[in-house]
């Protein structure tokens, strides 16, 4: 629905004190309890090139391609039709009940329903760092686009693109057209529980689902399925839960035993599947990977493969085995010399250290920029040890070595709320645009989530002085 301004003809100041106010509070948690909104507003969204949306809008499609021909390498890995390797790197660490889940038949060709990679504006195009299966910000940006939209001012994806992508998506998922939706936030992940909670809230707006925020403990089960009682003492059957809580928490989540009992014998649908081997940022190693290079140009088709090798960074996974001592390490180099062993690596001089170190996936550090490490802000003694932590730690958690990528510089405006005036500075980009599974080819795109660090920041994160906000098609005139 087009966005038809009620609050015109104000200045890029009064927009911004509106959207300061117009965005619902608590949202995400803040530091300061005088404070709304824990990072700074801008009086407009981030505007795209025509380019840059088409790639955005294009990319959808080809990222659900290779969750597939993922989940296809995993499987087939499994059976002995694929190199024995990749399944071992991907099961790398966790516990059998986990590897056991992600094989188990119900779940055996499920990807997850919401795709979001962490997109670095550079001087060159979009890089991607990741992807996140279950990722915050979707209420966040939401409400900024219902805000913005109050303005007269469009997003991405439109004023309601969230809800009704996230909508789109559980009725697929489900086969319901307005399926009973529980959006089970664990205790470990309870910093978003307000933005899930007001994304439930629009749905029933909305009537686009019956969807309702509940801890895992406040489910019932019995053998006709899963249920969640409300305030009247009435009780839903559920269609669908939506997994708010990571993998390597399942042991500590409860009644996690009922759910995944519910989702294995079809009585509920969980998305998204339980599937760890789904969750690791390693899969940007597997792309890159020389010998599965024809699987993925068959699985992808050659243009599709080659857009990705482009965006997804050269990366590898840092594995401490010995290797024959002719072998190197592809493509992996120190002062020019092809590397064997990562430890050659700790020699390298400041300027050659144009790579981050992070954890791949199944680890509390996974997340939130949490576990990074980026080369060339480490001395020379934190470099060599970051490298010799992900060695040792290979057999628990797998650690990965990617090629760093700076950011584009651009200038952001935004309100200064201490002198009350919109002020701007030298920031770079990561953009999150959040795609949702609408069929087995298919994806919607809901919205763009805009976050603009100060330029002398090596990780852009939802700090508070960055700016983030949604995105828009600049326009040619």
């Amino acid at each position: 629905m087009p966005c038809t301004a009620t609050i015109p003809n104000l200045t890029a100041r009064e927009q911004a004190h509106h959207l300061y106010e117009a965005i619902p509070p608590g949202l995400f948690r803040v530091t300061d309890e005088n404070e709304r909104i824990a990072w700074r507003v801008s009086p407009e969204p981030f505007a795209l090139s025509s380019e840059q949306a088409r790639e955005v809008e294009r990319l959808g499609t080809e990222l659900l391609a290779f969750y597939r021909a993922l989940n296809n390498l995993y499987n087939r890995s499994v059976r002995g039709t694929a190199p024995a390797f990749v399944a071992e790197y991907l099961d790398c660490g966790k516990p059998q009940q986990i590897v056991k889940l992600a094989r188990q038949n119900r779940f055996k060709q499920e990807v997850p329903g919401v795709i979001r990679p962490d997109l670095i504006l550079t001087d060159d195009g979009f890089v991607a760092t990741e992807l996140d299966s279950i990722p915050g910000g979707m209420g966040f940006v939401g409400a900024m686009t219902h805000a913005y939209c109050s303005l007269g001012i469009e997003s991405f994806g439109g004023d309601d693109g969230i809800p009704k992508g996230f909508a789109a998506m559980l009725a697929h998922a489900t086969g319901v057209e307005r399926p009973t939706v529980g959006i089970v936030v664990s205790d470990e992940s309870a910093d978003y529980r307000n933005e899930m909670d007001w994304l439930a809230a629009e749905l029933r707006r909305l009537d686009l689902a019956d969807a309702w925020l509940r801890k895992p403990q406040e489910l019932t089960f019995t053998e006709d399925g899963l249920f969640i009682r409300h305030d009247d003492g009435r009780e839903s059957r559920l269609d669908a839960i939506y997994r708010n809580f990571e993998l390597f928490d399942l042991f500590n989540v409860p009644k996690q035993e009922l759910m995944l009992y519910a989702a294995r014998h079809n009585r509920v649908k969980m998305t998204p599947p339980p599937k760890a081997s789904l969750e690791e940022k390693l899969a940007f190693a597997l792309l890159h990977h020389h010998a599965l290079a024809p699987f993925w140009r068959s699985e992808l088709g050659a243009q599709t493969f080659d857009g990705l090798v482009r965006l997804f960074p050269k990366t590898w996974v840092i594995d401490p085995r010995r290797m024959p001592p002719q072998a190197v390490i592809e493509e992996l180099y120190a002062s020019g010399s092809p590397v064997s062993d990562f430890r050659q690596l700790g020699s390298l001089p400041k300027s050659e250290r144009t790579y981050v170190i992070k954890p791949s996936g199944f680890s509390a550090l996974a997340w939130g920029s949490r576990g990074v490490k980026v080369g060339d802000d480490l001395t020379r003694e934190g470099w060599q040890g970051a490298i010799d932590a992900a060695l040792e730690s290979f057999e628990r958690n797998p650690w990965v070595l990617q090629r760093f990528h700076k950011g584009k510089r651009v200038r952001q405006r935004y309100l200064d709320r201490e002198r009350d005036e919109i002020r701007e500075y030298d920031g770079r980009v990561r953009l999150c645009p959040y795609y949702f599974v609408t069929g087995e080819e298919s994806v919607a795109l809901g919205g763009v989530l805009a976050t603009i660090a100060p330029a002398d920041k090596r990780l852009i994160h939802g700090m508070t002085d960055a700016v983030m906000t949604s995105s828009v098609l600049r326009d040619s005139g």
